[in-house]
Formats: C-alpha cells, structure tokens, sequence
C-alpha cells in the first residue's frame, strides 16, 4: 500500500467550515430522487413501516458508507481518481469508475432538470392549467427542440456556480439554496394538509405502518432509495470530503446530512402522498414513480386546488433548487477529478465537462422525439443511462469500496482519519458495518435493481 500523499485542501478549494461543508454535501444528497421516489416507495411499502426501515438503514448501513467516502477524501486531500491510487495503486480503477459515474448522470439529469426548469416558468406564466392536461407533458417532451432548449438552460446554470469555486460557488450557493429548499417545502406541506379535503386519510396512509407489507423487497427497496438519495458512490462525498478541513467532525457531518436527507424526504412524502391520496379517492396507483407523478398527477392536484397556480410554482421552484444542489455536486465532481489529473485551470475544466455534458444529454432529450425509435433492451436513451450508472455502476463500486476499506486499507486508515477531530463514537458500528453488513446489503441491490429493470421484480 502506498503513502498516502499529504492533505492538500490549501492547495485547491475548501469549505470555509463545517456548516458550508454539511449544507453542500446535504443539498448533494437531497435531489429529485427524495420528491419522486421516496413517496412513491413508502406508499407501495406499508408507509411507517419503510419509514422506520429507511432511518435505521440510514443509521447504520448509509452511515458507514458516507463516513468512509469523506474520509478518503480529506484523508487524500484529493479527488477519487487520485484519492483511490494513492491509497493502494492496485484500486486506482475504482477512482475512474468513481469520475465515470457522475459524467454519466450529469447530462441526463440536467435533461430532467430542465423539464421542471420548464414547469417552473409555466406555472410561473399562468399555464397551469394547460400544464395539468394529461397529454401536455407526453407532447411537451416529444418536441425536438423546446426541451433540448430547457436542457441547455438548466446545465449552464449549473456550470456558472461551478465556475465560481468551492467557496464562491458551490458552498456559497448551497448556503442559500438549502434553508429556502426546506422553508418552501414546510410552506407547501402546511398549505396542501389545510386546503385538501380527505389529506388527513392520505397522511395516516402514508405515515401509520402497514406491518402485512413488511417484506424483504421492503428492505431491498428502502435500501436502494438510501443508496441513490445520499449521493454515495458517485465520488461526490469523496471530492467534498477532500475540501474539508482537518478540525471539522466528520461524525457529527454525517449524522447532520442525514438528517437534512431524511427530514426533506420525508416532508416530500407529507406534500405528495396525502395530496395525491385525496386526489386519487385512495388509489395508490396515482402515486407512480418518476415523470408520471411530477410531470403527470402534480399539476392536476394543483389544478383541483386554492390557489394551486401560485402552489405548482412554489413546488416547482422547490424541486429546481433540489436538482441543482445535485447537478452542481455532480459537476464538481468530475471538474475536480479533471484539475487534479490533468492540472488543468476550473475555467478550463468548466468549459470541458459543459461540452460533454451537452454532447450526452442531447441524446436523452431527443430520445423523446427525434430518436424514440432508439432503444436498447426496450429502454429509451435517458432510462439506459440511469439503469447503467444507478443499476450496475453505482452497486458495484459501493460494493467494491466496502472491500477495499474493510479489508486491503482496513477500517483503522479511515478511523484514524475520523479521530483527528475527536474521538469516533460509532466506531465499532462503522467496522462492522463496512465488513460484513453493507457488503451484503449492496449484493442484494445490485441483483434487484437488475431484475426490476428487466421487469423480473417491481421495486
């Protein structure tokens, strides 16, 4: 094993502190998988019951697995390409896998981010109500040219702050973004629970647990939202992490961004599921996942409500900040692994990853129009990339990573690390779970998540 090479955080960006480091890695992990997915699984899996699932594997196996990705970093001081070869040069491939990751989602995700770019002015303009016609957004995405437009304005938005820095940009921006994201969100919960008529029979749907769905793929599932809601494995945390100063906790980091996940996750249940309930007559089928309930039943709850107009932007806007907290972290990941590869200046690094995003997402918007024709095992060009970045590359580097700290670092490198700030209270809990736990955890969503995509088994 090599040694590791000094921390180098005064030599590239740092967070100025501990609160712009948790409100960046948290405005990372919160993003549209916590508004359209979490409320759609915790209403197929018994409600409390996966709630009570999600925060004890939130507790333990997603824990251990942030805790050591922010202790690589800051332990390296670099980025994951860097970070991973310096450690052991054998496992330098895990740090390309770890760039690869977040350059593929980037552009597919900005093409998403641009449809509620899109929502957010319309709703903003008055055209709510033609929004909320159950063939606008089929029509809207089918376009060649007005999506790819939204794309471009929601990817050069994120390239701006990324252009600005660690400090000026990304935590900067992150201070501002997070308060307002959570503020909206308890603004709209408390207004859609007053004006809903029948919301009460959706929140103890969604919040009373449902012990007769208790099942493994209940597990399974809460373990994969976890997975992709805390942006681990993406080499995010390793890259934030590596901006991180050496007095700051890194426990206590954790502990505090999982409770900004959890808590936004949860409130996006409350605004989603009672609505949609009351809306549906209780029929659970209105709670679809992904576009189907952003772009698709949200606009008609809006429609049927007080004041829904003024509502659906508020939510909108609420839901852009939550994409761009995450766009952000995923282009900074992969600038940061650019600079420290290539000692290529962030203007530059900016202008590169902007133009490869451009290039891949331009097939995901036009997958919808110009190429539906295209597709590989009956996915259109977006679905392919997210099955093959959330599906198999994510799983198998979270599995591997495990591998690599449990037993070729070991748990005591990133211990070590974690107690330079004081002493590491869950230490126990992490080694055990970084060993035998998690590993196991992430076989089992590796394996789901591929027969879900191949409609073997519905998560």
């Amino acid at each position: 094993m090599n040694e590791t090479t000094p921390h180098a955080a005064t030599k590239r960006g740092s967070f100025t502190g501990k609160i712009g480091f948790v409100l960046a890695a948290a405005g990372s992990a919160v993003g549209l998988g916590n508004i359209w997915r979490f409320p759609y699984l915790a209403a197929k899996y018994g409600g409390g019951i996966f709630l009570l699932v999600y925060i004890l594997l939130s507790l333990t196996f997603g824990f251990s697995l942030m805790i050591a990705e922010i202790a690589i970093g800051r332990k390296t001081g670099k980025s994951p390409v860097s970070a991973f070869k310096s450690l052991d040069h054998r496992f330098a491939f895990l740090g390309y896998l770890a760039a690869a990751i977040p350059a593929i989602i980037l552009p597919y995700y900005s093409v998403i981010g641009g449809w509620v770019t899109k929502y957010a002015f319309g709703f903003l303009l008055g055209e709510g109500g033609e929004m909320a016609k159950e063939t606008y957004f089929g029509g809207f995405i089918s376009q060649p040219f007005e999506p790819v437009l939204w794309f471009l304005l929601f990817v050069a938005l994120t390239a701006l702050v990324v252009l600005f820095g660690v400090q000026k940009g990304v935590e900067k921006v992150s201070k501002f973004m997070m308060p307002v994201l959570i503020m909206l969100m308890i603004f709209i919960v408390i207004y859609m629970l007053a004006t809903t008529d029948g919301a009460g029979a959706g929140v103890a749907y969604y919040l009373k647990p449902d012990f007769s769905k208790f099942s493994v793929m209940t597990v399974v599932a809460a373990m994969g939202q976890l997975f992709y809601s805390m942006s681990l494995a993406m080499g995010i945390m390793i890259t934030y992490g590596s901006y991180m100063k050496k007095e700051i906790s890194i426990e206590r980091s954790v502990h505090q961004i999982e409770i900004f996940d959890t808590g936004v996750a949860i409130l996006a249940g409350l605004l989603i599921v009672p609505a949609c309930y009351a809306f549906s007559g209780g029929d659970p089928a209105a709670l679809g996942k992904g576009p189907s309930l952003m772009f698709g039943v949200l606009p008609q709850v809006f429609e049927r409500m007080p004041g829904g107009g003024v509502i659906g932007f508020v939510f909108f806007v609420t839901v852009l900040l939550a994409a761009l907290t995450s766009s952000i972290s995923l282009m900074e990941t992969v600038v940061s692994t650019l600079m420290d590869k290539f000692k290529w200046d962030r203007k530059l690094c900016c202008l590169a990853v902007l133009g490869v995003c451009l290039l891949l997402g331009l097939p995901s918007s036009l997958g919808y129009s110009a190429w539906s024709s295209f597709k590989v095992l009956g996915m259109q060009i977006l679905d392919l990339f997210d099955f093959i970045s959330n599906s198999i590359m994510m799983p198998l580097l979270a599995l591997i990573t495990c591998v690599f700290v449990g037993f070729v670092i070991k748990p005591s490198t990133v211990v070590e690390e974690i107690e330079c700030s004081g002493k590491f209270g869950w230490r126990r809990l992490f080694t055990v779970t970084i060993r035998y736990v998690a590993p196991v955890f992430l076989l089992a969503i590796l394996i789901s998540s591929v027969l879900d995509a191949f409609g073997i088994v519905k998560i």
